[in-house]
């Protein structure tokens, strides 16, 4: 919006007449828009952050715990939860603010991340009515990611057959510079490449969710991730870089770097609350939106797998829980007891167990997310 108003509407119209409008020729570049979005994401996160903390609290919507969770997250209990309405506000708000809507991949990103967060309203919402911890089932919530994971591949086989935008099937895989290639060598059918955007959307849709358990730990993660992410968005955009690189370019992309830069800003203004003691948790409705936002946008900029890297620490969470799981089942078919690799996951309820405090938890998580996403951004060369 603000970039129709001072570039098409004033800039394109009044250039020529009054000098002092050129300077408005700067919103044209998504570098000056990105930077202002987060910034716009940051400070609406701020300003509201209070009042919904007070909404929240006076609606009486407090977290459930567990009650097999460690003891010392029974004092969290009725903390305002379903903050992340405030993530998902600061985020579209800004991004429709000032991004060029006339990108389909500002609206696919858009309406997944309103789908994913929709599903995780519903799940907040039944444990708040049957006030206890669990709201949709494991199959239920699975469903729902499912389906949107699906009009996420119809929206893009729909635009690639009949619209300009066109999305190439091609798997692009790290350090294989070939795989970045549109219909190169790593084309696959577009309906196969449903099942790998399925496994990307619904995989950090739940990693996020899983990495949500401690006071600012999955906030902070996010907005390491999502700042990465930003310039992944931006390099794969731009077509000097994109061919310096090796990286497949996806021109359409380059309003995605509004998104992500309104998800870092929106990150930092939760965080102000969420920090350690925590005044409101983000709830389902914060972290599947955040995950299917990520995921969404690893999608449109062909970013699936380096991904992986680039999130680390979600992966380190969804991994532990999967190997738990595992281990439990397989031992228990064959010795008849189910042995456990980690006292608790996700992983960070297992550092908890042995004695971490909480606060500690989180910031050398947080240090081996920024060493994950400088890694990430070290291997842009190595192809």
């Amino acid at each position: 919006m603000i970039y129709y108003i001072f570039y098409e509407l004033i800039f394109t119209h009044f250039k020529d007449r009054w000098s002092v409008v050129k300077a408005l020729n700067v919103f044209q570049y998504v570098t000056f828009r990105t930077a202002y979005a987060a910034m716009t994401s940051l400070i609406i996160s701020l300003v509201f952050g209070r009042r919904m903390i007070e909404g929240l609290r006076s609606w009486n919507i407090g977290q459930q715990i567990r009650e097999e969770g460690p003891q010392a997250h029974m004092a969290k209990r009725d903390t305002p939860t379903m903050g992340g309405l405030l993530i998902g506000c600061s985020v579209i708000i800004s991004t429709l603010l000032w991004a060029r809507l006339s990108s389909l991949y500002v609206w696919i990103t858009v309406v997944a991340t309103l789908g994913f967060g929709a599903v995780g309203f519903a799940d907040d919402y039944l444990k708040l009515v049957k006030r206890r911890s669990l709201g949709l089932t494991g199959r239920q919530k699975l469903i729902f990611q499912f389906i949107i994971a699906c009009a996420v591949w119809t929206a893009l086989f729909i635009s690639t057959r009949y619209l300009q935008t066109k999305y190439s099937w091609n798997v692009s895989i790290p350090f294989l510079k070939e795989t970045a290639v549109p219909n190169g060598i790593s084309t696959i059918p577009s309906f196969v490449y449903l099942v790998l955007i399925v496994i990307v959307l619904l995989g950090w849709t739940n990693a996020v969710n899983l990495t949500d358990g401690l006071d600012g730990l999955a906030i902070s993660i996010t907005f390491i991730a999502t700042t990465a992410l930003t310039a992944f968005t931006y390099l794969s955009s731009d077509a000097r870089w994109a061919s310096y690189l090796d990286l497949t370019h996806r021109p359409e992309a380059a309003e995605l770097t509004v998104f992500c830069g309104a998800m870092a800003g929106a990150s930092l203004g939760f965080l102000w609350f969420n920090a350690p003691p925590a005044e409101v948790f983000m709830g389902d409705v914060g972290s599947l939106a955040i995950g299917g936002a990520i995921g969404t946008i690893a999608v449109l900029t062909k970013q699936e797998f380096m991904l992986v890297m680039v999130g680390g620490v979600f992966v380190m969470e969804a991994l532990s829980v999967m190997l738990q799981v595992g281990v439990f089942k397989m031992t228990k078919r064959t010795s008849g007891v189910g042995r456990r690799i980690f006292k608790m996951t996700p992983l960070h309820h297992h550092f908890e167990m042995v004695g971490w405090k909480e606060s500690k938890i989180v910031f050398r998580f947080l240090i081996l997310a920024i060493l994950f996403a400088l890694l990430s951004l070290s291997t842009l060369k190595l192809r």
